[in-house]
This record gives structure tokens, sequence and C-alpha cells, in this order.
């Protein structure tokens, strides 16, 4: 299972996704990162954050 914060990454917003589909964690918070914060990560950065996460 991954998650994706907003708050984990500095920023104050309770943006929450969270599920056993990877690419779909990556979709849906890369979305709302551009969307809601102007950053627009590649799906490789958004995969490392969930790889830190889980050590």
């Amino acid at each position: 299972m991954g998650k994706f914060t907003c708050r984990d990454y500095g920023f104050e917003c309770d943006f929450v996704v969270e599920g056993d589909d990877i690419a779909k964690l990556i979709e849906e918070y890369g979305k709302h990162s551009c969307d809601e914060h102007g950053i627009e990560y590649s799906k490789e950065a958004l995969m490392q954050f969930i790889l830190r996460k889980q050590r």
C-alpha cells in the first residue's frame, strides 16, 4: 500500500491519496501537484517518494 500526503512534502494542503495501485497513486498525486501547486513531478520522482517513505 502506498500513500501521498501533501503535508509530507512541505505543503499546507490536506490532500491525501492512498491505495494499492502505485501507478494510479502516482498519476493522481502528480495531477493534484500540478493543478493545485504548479509543480510537475516526473513519474520517476514520485516513485522515489514512495520508496523513501517505505524505509
